[in-house]
C-alpha cells in the first residue's frame, strides 16, 4: 500500500498539497539557511533542517517561538516543554515533506547540499519580505523560519539543539 506522501499531487488532500508543497516548504528552509548562513558563515546542518518545518508549521510551536534570536534554547526549551514533548513524533511525520523540500531546492539549485551541510546555491530563491498574494499567517512563517536560521546560528552544536527537543540526529 502506497503511503500518503507516495501519492501524486493530484491525488492528495488539498489542504496538504497548498501547505506542505515542496516549494513552499522549501522556501521556509531556504529561509533559515540564508539567515544562518548570514550569522554563522558556516553551512546550515543538515539535521536541523529536519526540524524546521515541525517547529514552523506546527501553530501551538509557532506562537511559543522566541521573539529574538540570542533567547537561549535551553531556556525556551524548559518553558516550552508540552510543545517539545511532540517535536520527535512531529519531526518522524514531516520527514518526507522535509525531505521533499530539500530534493526540490537541490534540482532548483537554491541550496546545495555538501558534506558540511546545506549552504545556499547557485540560484538562490527570491526571498521577499511579503509576497502580494501572502496572507498575515504565511508571512508570520515566512518571520519565523528566518528566525529560526538566526537563532540556530546562535546556539551551540547542532546536537545538543536536537538532543534538547529529543530528535536524534
Amino acid at each position: 500500500m502506497a503511503s500518503r506522501w507516495s501519492l501524486a499531487w493530484r491525488d492528495r488532500p488539498s489542504e496538504e498539497a497548498a501547505l506542505l508543497n515542496p516549494a513552499f516548504c522549501g522556501e521556509l528552509i531556504a529561509r533559515a539557511v540564508k539567515d544562518y548562513e548570514r550569522i554563522r558563515a558556516s553551512a546550515f546542518p543538515l539535521p536541523l533542517a529536519f526540524v524546521v518545518l515541525p517547529l514552523l508549521l506546527h501553530p501551538p510551536t509557532l506562537v511559543v517561538l522566541p521573539g529574538k534570536a540570542n533567547t537561549t534554547f535551553a531556556t525556551w526549551s524548559a518553558e516550552n516543554e508540552a510543545v517539545i514533548a511532540e517535536l520527535p513524533d512531529r519531526t518522524l511525520r514531516l520527514r518526507p515533506i522535509s525531505r521533499e523540500a530539500l530534493l526540490f531546492l537541490a534540482q532548483h539549485k537554491a541550496l546545495v547540499v555538501g558534506a558540511e551541510g546545506l549552504r545556499t546555491g547557485q540560484k538562490p530563491m527570491k526571498l521577499s519580505a511579503q509576497t502580494p498574494t501572502s496572507t498575515p499567517e504565511v508571512d508570520d512563517i515566512r518571520r519565523a523560519a528566518a528566525l529560526l536560521g538566526r537563532w540556530f546560528a546562535n546556539q551551540g552544536a547542532p546536537v545538543q539543539i536536537l538532543q534538547t527537543m529529543g530528535v536524534t540526529p
